[in-house]
């Protein structure tokens, strides 16, 4: 299944993309659940789904505005320097551990909406990621039981303020300015997206390809992330983890490629979907 959360006719609301449309069934369920984070944590949200998406109204897309597939993650948590091309450009040391930082839900934006590149820098980077999302409240799981833990995987674009990123050794001021964290389209259940370290992993700006690489090229695995991070903090649905950014970053060229005002920035990951987004300068 393919959830999504989206405003229509200005009401925030949930569904499930089908052949023929999006099946609002938030507006059916929000009694119960409120949001799609509430819905995905219920341990029959596929059957409560399938039994409300003939019974539910259908909107085109194209009537809809895209939102973060969960807007209201209790925690997102990222994971940097993840891939060894990656680590290479940015020159720095390997870790025996997971590099980790933490965005805000207010940075995030939809699919569609526009990234904005900030009045404080001219610096604003592009990052093509997987993000998996917590289904199940987990704390200290094993590696071997952390995949059952995931809802399903959607793709994340952690747009990068370099220059503030780089004020000190912390990257929380580089990774938090509002609508630069795009994610989306759709929230893509497991059974969907198969492997979760096979799959193929591009960004493209105005059409190029700027990053592209496959997901088993990761440093440290999804499991082993999502045990790691469970050992220091429980774990519940809707919590993200964006997963890392394979190499290809613009601040790492020669001649550097930052992102500007009218350009078109996409990230696509095999079976997951492809987030496209505007850049647009703060006014």
């Amino acid at each position: 299944m393919r959830f999504l959360t989206f405003s229509h006719n200005g009401k925030q609301s949930w569904g499930v993309r089908t052949d023929q449309g999006v099946s609002n069934i938030g507006e059916r369920l929000q009694g119960r659940f409120p949001s799609l984070r509430s819905f995905i944590g219920d341990p029959e949200f596929k059957r409560l789904a399938n039994e409300a998406i003939e019974r539910s109204a259908l909107i085109q897309e194209d009537e809809i505005t895209f939102l973060p597939p969960i807007p209201d993650p209790d925690k997102i948590i990222c994971v940097g320097l993840n891939y060894e091309e990656h680590r290479v450009e940015t020159n720095h040391a390997p870790t025996g551990f997971p590099t980790l930082f933490t965005r805000f839900a207010a940075s995030q934006c939809g699919h569609g909406a526009p990234i904005m590149l900030p009045t404080e820098s001219r610096e604003l980077d592009y990052e093509a990621e997987l993000v998996a999302v917590i289904g199940k409240p987990c704390f200290k799981v094993s590696e071997g039981e952390a995949l059952s833990n995931i809802v399903g995987y959607s793709c994340y674009n952690d747009g990068s303020i370099r220059d503030w990123q780089t004020h000190t050794t912390q990257f929380l001021p580089g990774k938090n300015f509002i609508s630069t964290g795009a994610f989306g389209p759709y929230l893509v259940t497991k059974d969907e997206v198969g492997d979760p370290q096979d799959l193929a992993i591009t960004c493209r700006l105005n059409g190029q390809i700027v990053q592209s690489a496959r997901t088993d090229q990761m440093i440290h695995n999804i499991a082993s992330q999502i045990s790691y991070i469970s050992r220091f903090t429980p774990l519940v649905p809707g919590d993200l983890i964006v997963t890392g950014t394979p190499g290809g970053v613009g601040f790492t060229r020669s001649p550097q490629l930052f992102m500007k005002a009218g350009d078109l920035v996409e990230v696509e990951i095999e079976n997951v979907g492809q987030l496209k987004n505007p850049i647009v300068a703060e006014t």
